[in-house]
């Protein structure tokens, strides 16, 4: 196996360690600017194609009060430091031209990671092109079906299913014939109902030249449950993939789009029904994970591979910016030898309380929606 360290592409600052990051969706893309920031080198490697398309919108939190340098750039990076819900491909794309401007950032798409370890002098991640990247420390941002989190937590694997999904549906705004859009002064976010689950519709801004919105509809949904198992979306307590428009039955297409009718008022009801036409609906099985561990060794988790959370409490993307920037501020202290281990150590005691309390935070509406 061919073995490839990390080495100094900015020969005019001394280097503070290196570091590998698996994944590079929004977690990966913000612990790679919060390390690089502190003085590592940093390749971060992700399976797929770089500017993948993303059609959620996410709640992103202001700037808080005591916020480090790091939280705020990666806050202002997100959302200008508002309060506000924006697009997953417009903070992608936003933390994925930041990092590019880094010289101590190596991003490498379309790189496979099959296998991550460690020894007593670094950790290193094996590609499946053959090659061995070895670094001070790796931290796994590759989401809920992390493989280094079955490294780091192999007891404790696997997200749970929290039995029931959401449907995501939405559309841009010029579909919509003039009298059916919203008003200019559309609240960002409503609440729709409550029937087999709440329904939320969204209006958020685009950033092109168009002065178009994109229209979004979320439907926690716990009456399709059979469906995911039917589908191999979901077994026992894991779920195994979400279900694509292409995918879903095309009598539940039509379900979806009567429900959308009686259920909700327009422009949200439209949403549906066009995302049900054209099959761009996505129904998504909720999954959580309450962590035991963050890290083993010079391994650690950060974002979806650490905590997964209940979407209704609105908290996965902020609290993955606290991991980001509270792991830069550990890995300050130099990284280069034991002193890894040492500051993930750091790292995992000021964060695992946190995350797991905001994971539990949201299991009582588990219970109550999916689990009565």
């Amino acid at each position: 196996m061919k073995s490839i360290p990390i080495f100094n592409r900015d020969k005019t600052n001394e280097v503070e360690g290196t570091a590998i990051i698996v994944g590079a969706s929004l977690s990966g893309l913000m612990a790679g600017i919060a390390l690089s920031r502190e003085g590592l080198n940093v390749t971060i490697l992700e399976r797929a194609k770089e500017g993948r398309p993303g059609g959620a919108g996410l709640q992103v939190d202001g700037s808080r009060f005591g916020a480090s340098k790091t939280e705020n750039l990666l806050r202002n990076l997100a959302s200008g430091g508002r309060n506000m819900i924006q697009l997953w491909t417009t903070i992608e794309r936003n933390l994925r031209e930041e990092a590019k401007k880094s010289t101590r950032i190596n991003l490498r798409y379309e790189t496979r990671v099959k296998k991550v370890d460690q020894d007593d002098t670094s950790s290193w991640a094996d590609l499946d092109n053959g090659e061995r990247i070895h670094a001070d420390l790796l931290i796994g941002a590759d989401g809920h079906r992390s493989l280094v989190r079955r490294y780091v937590a192999p007891e404790k694997p696997d997200a749970t299913f929290a039995g029931y999904m959401v449907w995501m549906a939405s559309m841009d705004e010029e579909n919509l014939p003039p009298e059916d859009r919203p008003s200019a002064n559309q609240p960002r976010v409503r609440m729709l109902g409550s029937h087999n689950g709440f329904l939320f519709g969204s209006v958020i801004n685009r950033e092109d030249s168009s002065g178009y919105r994109r229209l979004g509809t979320t439907w926690y949904d716990n009456s399709r449950n059979d469906l995911l198992r039917q589908l191999g979306c979901v077994e026992g307590d894991v779920v195994i993939h979400s279900l694509s428009g292409q995918d879903v039955p095309e009598q539940t297409l039509k379900e979806l789009a009567t429900q959308a009718t009686s259920l909700w008022d327009e422009p949200f009801a439209s949403v549906m029904r066009y995302a049900a036409k054209n099959r761009t609906v996505m129904g998504i099985p909720i999954k959580e994970y309450v962590p035991e561990r963050l890290v083993r060794g010079r391994v650690a988790l950060i974002g979806d591979a650490a905590h997964v959370p209940a979407p209704v409490t609105a908290s996965g993307f902020n609290q993955s910016i606290i991991d980001a920037s509270i792991l830069g501020e550990c890995t300050g202290k130099g990284v280069q030898g034991s002193k890894a281990m040492e500051v993930l150590k750091d790292y995992e005691s000021r964060r695992l309380q946190s995350v797991r309390r905001m994971v539990k935070s949201g299991q009582s509406y588990s219970r109550s929606l999916g689990r009565a």
